[in-house]
């Protein structure tokens, strides 16, 4: 019996799953490191990390899977890799890194691509590229060349986070038209790298990978990596994606009008489409999705709230370490609306629903004589639902109505406060299934590698675990409160 393994490069953590190919069960998973990955933040708004710290713990993630499931990796048919999107790592001829990753909820492009929008205009940048350059990756480089003069000079190629990982597995540089595309690199009018923008930022063409297929052979395992993972050389590594698209394919999330959502450290909605749609204000942003094709036309319509997850854990170490199970239970003790205590959760770098301002994350109408560690642990899984749902509504706006919505049973959709107030406040039957990034992963792997004739055999397996029908009541009336006392406060800071 062969495996299919999935690896999820995440900011918190790198996770590896083994997929049965036969029946379609996982059978082992395993995450590494057991606390947080560490992300450094050198200056206001900054937010880095050292990709060599992505690959040592891949490799110990894979050997911990390996374990678990007694494999000596001999059975290991073919690899998958999802990624942290929106990333930038700069290598040089010999593929060395020359400075850490600036990651997706790094700040500091902001003014570039805001700069490059008004030099090239609405028009030609929404026409063409769905998106404005915004804080993403080609914004980022800019920071660089602007910055450090002398990284950029050495940079021959830019990568995303799981284009240099899959580097570091093949020994190839390569990337997919859906990575260009979440860079903001991909003309969507010509079906190409953007060559207009590239000009704007002043980058050499040739910084960008070659293209390779997001499903099919990209290259395969070389000794020193089967070395240090425990598998044996050759084994293709034959599908990548960005994580939020991946999280998708996970949920068997391909056809235009479904939906998919995930509550990790950030949180996302993410909508398929086949049209050419996107927001005049950048709030939420247009991708290629993993099974677009030129006949085919498929975008995914992404809508990502940096401060989710984090949040969340945040409180967790305000809390003395409290495990997620017991917050969870104390915030059930407390009734919805968390008795007037309300949480915008936005502390995580700049937040494009919010037109890319960083007002901070805050706690309002504490009542030191009535509210406790409960009233916090509600307002917070509250608050990060009622940012969904606000970013649900921009969504609408931009042709994606949510009314089912898929996710995995991981992650804040395993608090019931979480998924409930989500589904009640905004209207919405969410489907739990028991999947994640990494299984996403390997079945991407498996359909890249021939293993799996169509997406149809992927997902003959994949079932429904739990659904939570709406019930809006007083999740309603909570929502609109908490809505009210945010654009209170992004009116008063001209957001």
């Amino acid at each position: 019996m062969g495996y299919l393994l999935g690896i999820d490069l995440g900011s918190s953590a790198v996770k590896a799953s083994l997929l049965s190919a036969e029946t379609g069960a996982c059978v082992a998973s395993a995450f590494f490191p057991e606390t947080e990955q560490p992300i450094s933040s050198p200056h206001p708004g900054f937010a880095e990390q050292d990709p060599a710290m992505w690959y040592e713990n891949a490799r110990a993630a894979v050997r911990l899977a390996l374990q678990a499931a007694c494999s000596d990796g001999a059975e290991v048919q073919a690899i998958g890799i999802a990624y942290q999107m929106h990333g930038l790592v700069c290598v040089d001829r010999e593929m060395n890194v020359l400075r850490p990753a600036i990651i997706w909820c790094d700040s500091r492009a902001v003014p570039y691509g805001k700069k490059a929008f008004e030099q090239l205009g609405a028009e030609r940048c929404l026409s063409s590229l769905l998106n404005s350059p915004g804080n993403f990756t080609a914004a980022k480089f800019a920071w660089v060349k602007e910055n450090e003069p002398e990284i950029y000079a050495k940079t021959d190629k830019i990568m995303l986070p799981g284009d240099w990982l899959v580097s570091r597995l093949t020994g190839l540089a390569r990337t997919t038209a859906s990575g260009l595309s979440e860079g903001i690199f991909w003309d969507f009018q010509q079906d190409e790298p953007c060559g207009f923008l590239l000009d704007s930022f002043g980058f050499d063409q040739e910084v960008l990978p070659d293209l390779t297929p997001t499903f099919g052979v990209q290259g395969v395992l070389t000794r020193e990596a089967a070395d240090a993972f425990g598998l044996k050389a050759g084994i293709p590594v034959s599908y990548r994606g960005g994580d939020q698209p991946n999280n998708a394919l996970s949920l068997n999330v391909l056809e235009p009008g479904e939906i998919a959502a995930t509550a990790g450290t950030s949180g996302v909605v993410y909508g398929v489409t086949d049209r050419k749609r996107f927001d005049p204000q950048s709030r939420v942003n247009t991708f290629l999705h993993l099974n677009h094709t030129a006949t085919a036309p498929r975008l995914g319509v992404l809508l990502c709230i940096n401060g989710a997850g984090i949040m969340n854990a945040w409180t967790r170490r305000l809390l003395g370490g409290l495990e997620y199970a017991e917050m969870n239970r104390l915030a059930a003790t407390v009734t919805v609306g968390a008795e007037g205590v309300r949480v915008l959760p936005f502390g995580n770098g700049a937040e494009r629903v919010l037109g890319n301002a960083n007002p901070g994350a805050r706690i309002l109408g504490l009542d030191l004589n009535r509210h406790g560690p409960a009233h916090l642990c509600r307002a917070v899984q509250e608050g990060v639902a009622f940012s969904f749902i606000y970013g649900m509504e921009v969504m609408r706006e931009a042709g994606i109505e949510a009314r089912l919505l898929r996710a995995g049973a991981t992650n804040m959709f395993l608090s019931d406060i979480f998924s409930h107030t989500l589904a009640g406040a905004g209207g919405v039957t969410i489907e739990l299934y028991n999947t994640d990034g990494a299984l996403g992963a390997a079945r991407g792997a498996g359909i890249g590698a021939g293993v799996y004739p169509s997406f149809t055999e992927a997902f003959a397996t994949l079932a429904v675990e739990k659904t939570i029908a709406p019930e809006r009541g007083a999740y309603g009336e909570a929502y609109v409160n908490w809505k009210s006392q945010l654009l209170s406060v992004t009116d008063c800071e001209g957001v």
